[in-house]
């Protein structure tokens, strides 16, 4: 078992900042594929951004590129996600995930946190 608990959402003014973070309990970890995912108001749940094991493999959505970037310190058991530049369409309930070593979907998810862009 995994579990995951957000932080650091809140609101900030387009073209502003934030940092989440994500910390997590168990053994698995250090292992997994580690994801950020994001929910806004009356839409479905989209990727936005991964990182395996190794903090070398990334991967983000094509619309957060360049101004997301995700990291890992497996000694803490959390995952970041720092995010520049943000804009009003980046409002959203912000997920993070792991996918265990050898799963082909990510099986553990936080509880959320909300991020709100304001024009």
């Amino acid at each position: 078992q995994v579990r995951l608990v957000e932080s650091g959402g809140g609101s900030v003014q387009a073209g502003g900042s934030l940092g989440l973070s994500c910390a997590a309990s168990g053994q698995t970890f250090r292992t997994a594929r580690l994801g950020w995912f994001r929910q806004a108001p009356g839409k479905e749940r989209e990727f936005v951004a991964g990182i395996g094991w190794s903090s070398g493999d990334t991967s983000y959505a094509d619309s957060v590129k360049g101004r997301f970037t995700i990291s890992r310190v497996n000694a803490k058991s959390t995952v970041y996600l720092q995010m520049n530049s943000l804009k009003p369409e980046d409002t959203a309930v912000y997920f993070c995930a792991c996918r265990p070593r050898g799963y082909s979907d990510y099986e553990y998810w936080g509880q959320g946190t909300q991020v709100t862009v304001s024009s």
